[in-house]
């Protein structure tokens, strides 16, 4: 199979923590103990109370209408993985600035008005289990939110003159929505390829990890070199994370709250089925992608492919090539000095691998 992007590999060798060169220890990943997100976080945890502050007035407005919604989506933020990525990343490059809250809220404004305006794209009634802004102040309101949380990014950026910032978060997001029409694109024609997989999730799922590991580097004042390591590295764990994502479909027992199979159902071709079509028979390959082609599938259908997925190796490939990539990511950053964020993305790194939901 061909390689994935792989940004790593083009960068060259810097010290590591211990002041030698060359390649990483390899397989750090492997004697690394997978953090989940109260352990990823820990290490930042009185830096994220400064962030929420920043971010929450940041997100103010007068409008009366405008500040419902805006307070409605605060009440219900996730896991804020992404401002915690940042300031991580931050730590790692030489440590928390003013600069790196800016950095991660401009991350998390621009990160959910693209959340805001793909529920009104995808015509989604919830998010994370929650009426969505869509369902409660319908389409209009959504999009001219998402409108308002862009261009609060935008002027946060500006008014600081923090351009460097700015280009990196700018560029995943156009990268974001190029992954999005790529993948519109690919599903009608049904012509997916292994490149053309790894082109997809690097632009829909690397790019915004490697956005937030670069901002927070670049606001922390690393040097140039140091920023495109970062974002090699967070984008390598971007791809590994939806590997495991993809996989999850392609296993009935796993807990991620939904059944095996509804990718096939909606005609999305994932790496597990490109490398076991790869693997099969010409005419065992053909006969599966007449029944990925079909618009309904029966249950039994679906089942034969999912079959098919792992006698072929398809799964057992895929799964591979995420744990070569999480081991890279991780190897990666042996090359900072050692410290407590150091040791959490490392985890993180373990985490994507292991995850079950």
């Amino acid at each position: 199979m061909p390689p994935p992007p792989d940004t790593l590999a083009a960068l060259p060798d810097m010290p590591h923590g211990d002041g030698s060169t060359g390649p990483a220890p390899p397989a750090a990943v492997a004697n690394a103990v997978p953090v989940g997100l109260d352990a990823l976080r820990a290490p930042v945890d009185e830096h994220l109370r400064v962030f929420r502050r920043q971010f929450r007035d940041a997100m103010r407005s007068r409008v009366g209408l405008l500040d419902a919604v805006v307070q409605y989506l605060l009440k219900r933020k996730g896991k804020q993985i992404r401002p915690t990525l940042v300031l991580l990343s931050a730590e790692l490059a030489g440590g928390i600035t003013e600069r790196t809250y800016r950095a991660a809220t401009l991350v998390e404004l621009l990160h959910t008005a693209t959340l805001v305006h793909d529920d009104v794209v995808d015509e989604s009634d919830e998010r994370r289990g929650v009426p969505s802004v869509k369902a409660l102040w319908k389409n209009k309101v959504g999009v001219l939110l998402g409108d308002y949380l862009l261009s609060r990014g935008l002027l946060l950026a500006l008014d600081d003159r923090d351009y460097d910032l700015l280009h990196v978060v700018s560029d995943a997001v156009r990268r974001m929505s190029e992954g999005e029409l790529l993948q519109i694109e690919t599903a009608r024609r049904l012509d997916m390829t292994e490149e053309r997989y790894f082109q997809i999730i690097a632009d829909k799922t690397g790019s915004l990890i490697a956005a937030c590991l670069a901002a927070g580097a670049a606001s922390a004042g690393a040097d140039d070199e140091t920023v495109a390591r970062a974002k090699a590295i967070g984008e390598t764990i971007g791809l590994a994370f939806q590997i495991r994502d993809d996989l999850f479909d392609y296993d009935g027992a796993a807990s991620v709250g939904k059944p095996a199979g509804l990718d096939l159902q909606d005609r999305k071709m994932t790496l597990p089925l490109i490398a076991a079509l790869d693997a099969a028979p010409p005419a065992e390959a053909r006969r599966v992608r007449r029944i990925v082609r079909k618009r309904r599938k029966s249950r039994a259908e679906v089942r034969d492919v999912l079959a098919f997925v792992e006698r072929t190796g398809g799964t057992a490939a895929a799964r591979a090539r995420m744990e070569a990539l999480a081991a890279d990511a991780a190897d990666a950053l042996l090359a900072f000095p050692p410290s407590p964020a150091r040791d959490a993305l490392v985890g993180l790194c373990a985490y994507v691998v292991e995850r079950k939901r």
